[in-house]
């Protein structure tokens, strides 16, 4: 198995839904990418996001069974998404795997994937 595979089980699933959650509340207030969530669905976008990070990190299959094949390009393209939105991203969940003690190992590894996929849904020059 991959390093990626297997990160829910080496950090834990409950571990990277707080992430998650940390991560959501930076985005709430933050002035680039905040303003792209609708503001009465923070508690659904933040149980996809979670279940997909499960799914993905080899934990339970919600994602999948609830949302179907993830398709992350096609769903965030109605949203504005350049340099700027990806790296803002990318810091606030830096942020967030700092708040809650992610490993510095396993930071380097959710660190990559994370970078590999935001920079794959940028959609704006």
């Amino acid at each position: 198995m991959d390093e990626i595979s297997t990160l829910c089980a080496r950090v834990g699933e409950t571990k990277l839904r707080s992430m998650v959650t940390a991560f959501y509340r930076r985005v709430q207030v933050d002035d680039v990418i905040g303003k792209m969530y609708p503001p009465e669905d923070w508690a659904g976008a933040e149980k996809r996001l979670a279940d997909f990070i499960v799914y993905r990190f080899g934990g339970p299959q919600t994602y999948i069974e609830e949302r179907g094949h993830p398709r992350l390009r096609g769903r965030h393209m109605p949203f504005a998404i350049g340099e700027t939105e990806r790296d803002r991203w990318m810091k606030l969940m830096g942020e967030a795997m700092a708040e809650v003690a992610i490993s510095p190992e396993e930071g380097t590894v959710i660190g990559t994937f994370f970078a590999q996929v935001a920079d794959m849904m940028r959609n704006r020059a």
